[in-house]
């Protein structure tokens, strides 16, 4: 998942992006709303981790500002604010979960996965394409019943073809997915690479290249 976390408290923050960068996610960790709401214009983010007690701004009136914009990111609010009226308050404003702090790593990636399952209608916990299955939650994906050993970066390009199943990505919207800004940029083949890998190690019509626009999830049958 590419993730936006915008948290003032720099020791939570470089907690929350350490942690989640180590799980396999792409994360880009603000401190000030200002710094995230120019991201959100120009990045498509699967999810935001919104810290509501922020300097100058409170959290709540930017998670209302970009709900009033049309923003529609699922949105985790973190927040030390513990009464039964103020978790109402945030959802009611637009917030789609709720932690208090302090939290486990591992109980935020679980539900950062709930929300992206919710979003995308799925289900399952696991994804099934074909005769691939992938499980997000370990990272371990299968082929014809056979592990795969994939790279972090593999899993993470193998995850956005599965999250638009339909759609033509560019290159553009590819490396977004698989880069966050704190890397610089990638080199100018990494894409081509990654592809190349996924076809060798699962099957060659994984990867399908729309010459001209960019790649798309191949339409596998089972096996």
């Amino acid at each position: 998942m590419r993730l936006l976390i915008l948290e003032d408290d720099l020791q939570l923050g470089e907690a929350l992006s350490s942690g989640l960068r180590q799980l396999g996610h792409v994360v880009d960790w603000f401190t000030r709303g200002e710094q995230a709401d120019a991201a959100v214009q120009g990045t498509a983010y699967d999810a935001m981790v919104l810290d509501l007690g922020l300097p100058v701004t409170d959290g709540l009136v930017w998670l209302r500002r970009w709900r009033e914009r049309g923003v529609d990111l699922p949105v985790l609010v973190l927040t030390a604010r513990d009464t039964v009226e103020q978790r109402i308050e945030g959802l009611d404003v637009g917030a789609d979960d709720y932690l208090i702090k302090p939290i486990a790593i591992g109980e935020l990636a679980a539900r950062l996965r709930a929300m992206l399952r919710r979003a995308t209608g799925r289900t399952q916990s696991e994804w099934v394409h074909g005769a691939l299955r992938y499980d997000p939650a370990s990272k371990q994906v299968q082929w014809q019943g056979r592990a795969v050993d994939l790279t972090g970066r593999e899993i993470a390009l193998l995850e956005v073809l599965l999250k638009n199943p339909q759609r033509v990505l560019s290159k553009t919207q590819l490396q977004e997915q698989l880069y966050d800004w704190s890397g610089g940029e990638p080199e100018s083949n990494a894409l081509e690479v990654h592809i190349h890998h996924l076809r060798r190690k699962i099957d060659p019509g994984i990867v399908r290249t729309i010459r001209g626009l960019g790649y798309a999830l191949g339409a596998l049958e089972d096996k």
